[in-house]
């Protein structure tokens, strides 16, 4: 699997000529990026940052659209999505997180998760996870401090963090990192990674720029 950052919470994961778009940027947002074509694309709040499904539908693409809680199987992936709270900063919004497999890899993406704690229920529907996407910009995502918390709760073996780097989280990475005891990752252009590469890993953070 390569994992490619682009910008937010937005993520190409690709195997093959396969393609998961996690969260991309709507047209409409005040961050602009680039798209790409997906087969999937998930979206875990309906807020412009998070919300841009039109910008993977290209180049003959058309993604299959995830953007609210329950299962779903799409081209033999089972996704799982459970309900969260997310903000834009002045109103709560509905968020969920996702779990499912992709290439042998268990992964957790949090989306715009705001609240610190999960409910039993869904901590209990959650197995094991070799890879955890956690926002950590604060304001309307979490803190540093409490992104780290909710990260390492589910034992991952990777944490990705994302979501930072506007003028006001300029230093929400480097507290996230300092939080991890990891201040001296250097960050990656592209994450290139299969499951066996995973092994013996244990809450290890990767920054994918």
């Amino acid at each position: 699997m390569i994992i490619t950052h682009h910008g937010k919470q937005f993520f190409k994961l690709q195997t093959g000529d396969f393609v998961i778009a996690l969260n991309p940027i709507s047209k409409e947002s005040k961050f602009k990026t680039n798209g790409f074509g997906a087969n999937i694309a998930m979206i875990t709040t309906d807020y412009v940052d998070y919300n841009g499904a039109e910008l993977v539908d290209y180049a003959g693409k058309t993604p299959f659209v995830i953007k609210s809680p329950g299962e779903y199987e799409v081209s033999d992936i089972m996704i799982q999505g459970f309900i969260s709270k997310g903000t834009d900063g002045k109103t709560d919004l509905i968020n969920s997180i996702y779990y499912f497999e992709f290439d042998g890899i268990k992964i957790l993406y949090l989306g715009a998760m705001y609240q610190s704690e999960l409910s039993v229920e869904v901590r209990q529907s959650i197995g094991d996870v070799d890879m955890l996407f956690v926002p950590i910009g604060g304001k309307t995502v979490l803190s540093p401090e409490a992104a780290h918390k909710i990260a390492v709760s589910f034992g991952p073996k990777v944490i990705i963090p994302m979501d930072y780097g506007a003028d006001q989280e300029k230093d929400a990475l480097k507290s996230f990192l300092k939080e991890s005891g990891a201040e001296k990752v250097s960050p990656l252009d592209k994450l290139t990674v299969k499951s066996k590469d995973l092994s013996g890993k244990e809450q290890e953070v990767m920054v994918i720029e």
